[in-house]
């Protein structure tokens, strides 16, 4: 789904005032506060307030933007230098079938990682990553945004990823991953009969002394939470959605492996294989995790965006042969 200024302004109320309606006009943004400023006696002072509380700008960004001239005034229009030439930062990767996009507007883009696929370079100097294909879709579209992805994903797990157009939308939205205000959710495809009473999981993770990529359970770990908030039982095990309270590397992975239901594929963290769901050899094995749902407050009008990411195709192949009574195995 793709979105314009149009379908995200005007939002009015609430917690989520923000800025209301914009239009960009190159590197500008232009907004009608209304009477707060054409009413006020010291309009500078009032679009300040307004821009530091009603909109949220974050205070070093409006700083900065006072001093470079970036904050204008034109009759009843204000005008802010939001949208300046920034280099990707990245080389662009052209294929085929591209960044596969879920939502965009001036602000935001919200594209699927599939599964395979890397968010950034690990820098090793090789090998296409998702920041490389968004670097060639912003490319195509005029170029001149810096690629800076929100959140991140393991590459074999597929779902959405949230990239910030802009800094304030970086500034933004990098504080509510901070303060919990981004929302994901997650289905996965797990062994055994996950039992109605597991609803949280709460175990702090830590670095596995012993395996450099793997994560542990540890008591001097980092707070980790994930939330069970619905379960589907079937004959070769469970489908669960969860939602990530923390975002710890391979949190869901470690905390599902250590409630005794590891995620099918999972071969790190002791997850049964595909194939002995009875998933052909032609399907490639990895963690049966997707990312099913983004929520998060737009940065200029606090408006809430919802998207949606449905699952992919070896996932629902997957869900169908552990549901279908024939498997190989039962747990």
């Amino acid at each position: 789904m793709t979105a314009g200024p149009e379908e995200l302004s005007g939002q009015g109320s609430g917690p989520f005032a923000g800025g209301g309606k914009w239009t960009r006009r190159g590197e500008w943004l232009e907004a009608m506060p209304g009477r707060v400023i054409t009413g006020a006696a010291d309009k500078q002072a009032a679009l300040d307030a307004w821009l530091l509380g009603t909109a949220g700008m974050p205070a070093k960004l409006h700083a900065r933007l006072r001093r470079e001239d970036g904050i204008q005034w034109r009759g009843d229009r204000l005008r802010l230098a939001l949208f300046p030439h920034r280099e990707a930062g990245i080389g662009a990767v052209w294929q085929e079938a591209g960044a596969e996009v879920l939502y965009e507007d001036d602000f935001c883009l919200v594209v699927h990682k599939p599964a395979g696929l890397a968010v950034h370079p690990d820098g090793s100097g090789s090998g296409v990553t998702l920041d490389h294909l968004v670097a060639a879709h912003y490319e195509a579209s005029g170029g001149g945004i810096a690629v800076r992805h929100i959140h991140r994903l393991d590459k074999d797990t597929t779902g959405p990823v949230l990239y910030a157009k802009n800094e304030y939308a970086q500034l933004v939205l990098d504080e509510e991953m901070r303060g919990k205000g981004v929302s994901r959710i997650y289905a996965a495809i797990v062994a055994g009969a996950v039992p109605p009473e597991l609803t949280v999981i709460d175990a702090p993770i830590g670095r596995d002394r012993h395996h450099a990529a793997r994560r542990r359970v540890s008591p001097g770990g980092q707070e980790a939470v994930t939330r069970i908030i619905e379960r589907e039982a079937l004959p070769g095990g469970t489908v669960v959605r969860l939602e990530l309270e923390t975002g710890r590397t391979h949190q869901i992975r470690v905390h599902l492996s250590h409630a005794g239901h590891p995620l099918l594929g999972d071969q790190l963290y002791g997850g049964p294989g595909w194939r002995t769901a009875g998933v052909p050899d032609s399907v490639p094995e990895r963690q049966a995790l997707h990312g099913e749902k983004l929520v998060f407050a737009h940065p200029w009008t606090r408006s809430p965006v919802e998207v949606a990411d449905p699952w992919p195709e070896d996932m629902l192949l997957l869900r169908e042969r552990i549901g279908s009574g024939d498997q190989l195995y039962r747990l």
